[in-house]
């Protein structure tokens, strides 16, 4: 089985609920067969772009391109998308194999080609075993790889995933995370996941797009989503545990946030902004003086809160390193890790 991927663009989309923004002239352009993460919190925009795609809601306005054809006006049936919900959307009453072979119906699919495309599907997620029971009689991971395969088995074009991990538990959903990108590698089928789990989107997307309130913030492959973000709002949301940023002046090689006086190497101009110092960027042999407030175990590290005399910063320190609260330590950072953004919160420098 091998499926075609298509170029998805979207270009200038809006949607409007009544006075609610709910996505602002949005650009983005997805390759053909590449997996795109949409990333954020709860009522930034991600799901209801996705919606738009399927052809779930209208756009306000706008337009959605697959290759180059436009879609915005069709209806979802002939848009040619295959799509998994949170929910995964299985008919109970129904075994899965008749769940898997639903969309061929719809089609007046021939039986004897239903049965041999539910088959071979059903084998290339293996849960061919299970096809003749009821969603309730199967686990949660089956139930999951069956909304799967009925999106499949159409071949389509484009697979729309919403949230499709976010009911399983923590060691099912890493397996399952691994699954789905390599089946979709695999079929090279061009691919939206829309998730709140960064550790998912940086894991299986080839690109990743980061909402805040409706506007798309950056658009980037992993690697530099966390090594060069955009802006405050991605540096803070992009990393776990999250990016320390202290609002500040930057003056003659040195970084003042209250009476605390942080030497930096990033350069500038001199004036307002932010410093942001990822935890696994930082350490206890500094020269910035500190207080040891909390120290939380995470097994093999210790994340350590520390007080900087009014800011206060996180440094996640190697498991054997266990300084007590109310110890005096000194901060410090690896030289090349700073990262520095302008009073608005917009990057400087690469």
């Amino acid at each position: 089985m091998a499926l075609k991927g298509i170029r998805v663009r979207v270009e200038g989309l809006t949607k409007h609920f009544g006075k609610v923004v709910a996505l602002s002239a949005l650009d983005l352009d997805v390759k053909s067969g590449e997996l795109v993460a949409f990333l954020g919190p709860s009522g930034c925009g991600k799901t209801t772009t996705l919606l738009m795609i399927a052809g779930i809601y209208q756009p306000t306005s706008g337009s959605i391109l697959f290759g180059d054809r436009r879609v915005d006006h069709l209806h979802p049936r002939d848009r040619d998308v295959g799509m998994v919900f949170q929910s995964y959307a299985l008919y109970p009453h129904l075994t899965l194999f008749d769940n898997i072979a639903f969309p061929l119906r719809l089609k007046k699919t021939p039986s004897a080609d239903v049965r041999q495309k539910v088959q071979q599907t059903a084998d290339l997620l293996g849960i061919a075993h299970v096809l003749e029971r009821r969603p309730a009689q199967v686990s949660g991971g089956q139930q999951q790889r069956a909304a799967l395969s009925r999106a499949l088995v159409k071949e389509p074009q484009v697979l729309l995933l919403d949230e499709p991990l976010s009911n399983l538990d923590a060691q099912i959903r890493l397996q399952a995370r691994g699954e789905i990108r390599r089946l979709q590698q695999e079929l090279g089928v061009t691919s939206i996941l829309v998730t709140h789990d960064q550790a998912e989107a940086l894991a299986m997307a080839d690109r990743v797009a980061v909402f805040s309130t409706g506007e798309l913030q950056q658009f980037a492959p992993p690697e530099e989503l966390y090594d060069r973000p955009a802006n405050t709002f991605v540096a803070g949301f992009v990393g776990h545990p999250p990016m320390n940023l202290l609002q500040g002046t930057f003056a003659d090689g040195q970084f003042t946030v209250g009476n605390v006086h942080v030497p930096v190497s990033v350069t500038g101009p001199a004036g307002p902004g932010y410093l942001g110092i990822r935890p696994e960027d930082a350490n206890l042999r500094g020269t910035v003086p500190a207080k040891v407030v909390l120290v939380e175990s995470l097994g093999r590290e210790q994340l350590v809160t520390l007080d900087l005399g009014g800011p206060s910063v996180k440094v996640l320190v190697e498991g054997g390193t266990k300084p007590s609260a109310g110890a005096q330590v000194g901060f410090g950072y690896t030289p090349p890790s700073l990262h520095r953004f302008d009073s608005a919160g917009t990057r400087i420098g690469s």
